[in-house]
């Protein structure tokens, strides 16, 4: 039985799915925007909106708590220089999933975006795109 279960197994044994989870966080947080399958997106939401919130508040236990969690000083800085201030004031929510329309090539599974509610990134690579043109 499954009572009071939350975690989708994902097919993986437990170090490899809590390895994977831990690796798309820190691309979420380093890119703010990844393109996975729609079982992993809605898997990683709950423990991304808990980084993000986590990072809210700068201090020096919350900092560490995140560097064991994500294995990565440079999205930990991140998390704490640029997102907690961005989302200060939002009581949750930070991420959003998009489904795509297209379909993993080999095994034919669902595709979704996963990104940072508020983020420019599509404003960043239109920019780059309008800067390599000139």
């Amino acid at each position: 039985m499954r009572h009071r279960l939350l975690k989708k197994k994902l097919g993986r044994t437990t170090s490899h799915r809590l390895s994977m989870e831990r690796n798309m966080i820190c691309s979420i947080i380093k890119h703010e925007r990844i393109v996975t399958t729609l079982a992993k997106a809605k898997a990683i939401r709950r423990n991304l909106d808990k980084m993000i919130t986590l990072g809210k508040r700068k201090d020096l236990a919350r900092f560490r708590r995140a560097i064991a969690y994500l294995r990565d000083r440079d999205a930990a800085q991140k998390l704490f220089d640029t997102l907690g201030p961005r989302y200060a004031t939002r009581p949750g929510g930070y991420c959003r999933v998009i489904r795509l329309s297209s379909y993993r090539i080999g095994d034919a599974a669902p595709k979704a975006i996963v990104e940072l509610v508020d983020n420019d990134v599509l404003a960043r690579s239109l920019a780059g795109d309008a800067a390599a043109e000139e």
